[in-house]
């Protein structure tokens, strides 16, 4: 019986466990990614491993997040994350160099390698044949320090694709096919291998786009082999020499299995507030438009803007519609600046902005108050766009391009001939925006600003936990919910004591006032708690506010993974309808808590206020639990270094 190939690589830099699925497995990183929204504490968290050098065969830091300089802060972020990356071994890709992920992608990334990177959608690097892994800035520091990464084993779902794209699909609709029929949880404990003939018809850039938005599934990755496709793009990047072939058995076996047929699929798109609210353009019918985005590391390729710039090219944006467009790098920037298309685009009225995250994280161009705005990005979540009233839509660049140009949403094919996008054989290379680390560490001053302050640590569990449920929140709460992104917040990202003031600030403005008065707190939600980012300030803020432990229906795994990395005990209830028996406010306690632990996988949850009792378990490898009992990782990580 033949293996697929995510069993393959996963099997190839095992460390530790046994590959059976649900068990606990620790692999080997060879390549990290960090950025700068999340890479200051990453790096805050490395520095206090106290290791002169990082371990793997190549950590690459990157400034794509927080380039909207308003103040210092996001500077001086910078200058600490060059002057360390230089100190310890890392690349340093500077601010306008571009997206971590479509950099990555481009330059860096080598088939069969792992990738570990401290933001949700380092699954890209799975286009180009990658296990490529989001994770929480800990999780990543640790690898770059030589350690596993660990992650309950998935199971592998083949996505078998047949046929292929009909003119005006794109690959952003395979993967909103994707998301219509697995959801935003479909994704969980499993990791998507794309398959079949349908693979062949799409290009490295069209692969990145769908395991990228794989995070949004909550899956652990997903994967593309790597074949003369691959070899064809390595080609054109100059690392031809990076290439391996890298395939699934021919009689390889699966867990689960999903048929696509590419030629069956028509214009789509995610519809408010969530990127499986999945419905065809016809369907939805002419809404009216009023600012389309257009870039990402989901949609800011070569190929992407080509086909933007060429379906624009000779006629005028709506006069009602704003259009922004940020490429995905400097290398599409300068090949669209130097073929023409980039005056294309401003002719036709498109504003451009930098290589950067920028819209996507809610980094300028929020939308006018109850706006509809159609962007190429991956996530619609409510707020997220930096305006809280404003309906987000989800789409291709031909559908974007086609709503910059009518002010509405419409089936791009009723825009006549489809222009045909082909890779180039040869990008531009320059990687002057990418400065190698010192020769010579010693010689490096690491420059911290006044906003960087100290990475905060838990005390280690307490007997009991007594203590209210601050807050009680829905289904599907997302780290955008729990703490928020956007040119406010983003630029406290190395301030923990600061940032903790928004912790659910757009659902509860008063949570954090009130957290702190109560010194020790519970949260209870519903499913798919944590869903979305990676960002581990999720985790750390609320910690940091007395959060103990967080009580629900089920977890996203890698909010999950960094919840049990500060601290922070991961409950389910046993049966889903005591949810409806707790309310903000109650008094909940769990006596004995440190040896219920060692000792099962149920506890008893005494409800004070209420006079009754509830059942949570969890699901956690005994590495967990003693980091649980240690208050966290940096704190285990200590605790055992003394031990030797």
């Amino acid at each position: 019986m033949g293996q697929n190939l995510a069993r393959k690589i996963l099997n190839e830099h095992l460390m530790e466990g046994e590959m059976t699925v649900g068990k606990e497995i620790g692999i080997r990183i060879d390549q990290t990614l960090t950025q700068d929204a999340t890479g200051t504490m990453a790096y805050l968290q490395f520095e206090a491993m106290g290791l002169p050098k990082v371990m793997t065969d190549l950590s690459v830091s990157y400034v794509d997040h927080n380039t909207l300089q308003t103040g210092f802060e996001n500077a001086d972020d910078h200058r600490y994350l060059q002057t360390v990356a230089s100190k310890h071994g890392v690349y340093f890709s500077r601010p306008g160099n571009g997206i971590s992920h479509q950099v990555h992608v481009e330059r860096f990334g080598i088939p069969g390698k792992t990738l570990l990177g401290s933001d949700s959608h380092t699954p890209t690097g799975g286009g180009i044949g990658m296990i490529a892994i989001g994770a929480g800035g800990l999780d990543v520091a640790v690898a770059m320090g030589g350690g596993a990464f660990f992650t309950p084993m998935p199971k592998i779902l083949n996505v078998k694709l047949t046929g292929k794209l009909q003119p005006w699909v794109s690959a952003k609709d395979v993967i909103l096919e994707v998301l219509r029929r697995l959801s935003v949880k479909g994704g969980v404990g499993r990791i998507l291998e794309y398959t079949g003939e349908g693979i062949k018809s799409l290009t490295v850039p069209e692969r990145a786009i769908i395991t990228n938005m794989g995070a949004e599934l909550g899956a652990t990755t997903s994967l593309f082999p790597s074949d003369e496709i691959t070899l064809e793009f390595l080609k054109a990047q100059n690392r031809a020499q990076d290439w391996v072939e890298l395939l699934p058995d021919a009689d390889a076996t699966y867990d689960e299995e999903i048929e696509i047929n590419l030629s069956e699929l028509v214009p789509m798109t995610a519809k408010p507030h969530m990127p499986d609210n999945v419905d065809t353009i016809k369907n939805i019918g002419p809404i009216t438009v009023n600012q389309v985005a257009i870039g990402s590391c989901t949609n800011g390729s070569y190929m992407d803007l080509m086909r933007v710039a060429a379906i624009l090219k000779g006629k005028n944006v709506h006069p009602d519609v704003s259009l922004v467009v940020a490429p995905g790098s400097k290398q599409v920037f300068e090949m669209i600046a130097a073929n023409g298309a980039l005056a294309d685009l401003i002719k036709a009225g498109a504003r451009i902005l930098e290589a950067a995250c920028g819209p996507c994280i809610g980094m300028g161009q929020a939308p006018q108050t109850d706006a509809v705005s159609v962007r190429t990005f991956n996530r619609n979540f409510e707020g997220r766009s930096g305006t809280k009233s404003a309906q987000i839509y989800l789409a291709s660049p031909e559908v974007a391009a086609a709503a910059a140009l009518t002010g509405k949403l419409i089936d791009p094919r009723e825009l006549g001939d489809y222009p045909i996008v082909t890779i180039p054989p040869e990008f531009i290379i320059d990687d002057s925006m990418v400065l190698a680390p010192a020769v010579d560490s010693s010689t490096v001053e690491v420059l911290r600003g006044p906003n960087i302050k100290p990475v905060p640590l838990n005390d280690a569990m307490p007997e009991t936990i007594a203590a209210a449920v601050v807050l009680k929140v829905e289904d599907n709460i997302t780290t955008d919910h729990i703490m928020p992104a956007g040119a406010k917040i983003l630029p406290l990202r190395s301030n923990i004591p600061a940032i903790s003031e928004y912790v659910y600030c757009q659902v509860d403005e008063t949570y954090p006032s009130r957290a702190k008065a109560a010194g020790m707190s519970f949260i209870v939600g519903g499913h798919n708690y944590g869903q979305g980012s990676s960002r581990e300030h999720a985790a750390l803020a609320p910690m940091y506010l007395g959060v103990k432990a967080v009580i629900t229906k089920s977890f996203a795994r890698i909010h999950k993974a960094n919840l049990v990395n500060f601290g922070i005990v991961p409950f389910t209830f046993k049966n889903e309808a005591d949810y409806e028996t707790i309310d903000q406010m109650d008094e909940l306690e769990i006596p004995n808590i440190r040896e219920q632990m060692q000792n099962g996988t149920e506890i008893t949850v005494k409800n004070v206020t209420k006079g009754t009792e509830f059942t949570v378990e969890y699901d956690l490898s005994e590495r967990q639990i003693s980091i649980l009992l240690a208050g966290g990782q940096l704190n285990y990580t200590k605790m055992q270094a003394e031990a030797k």
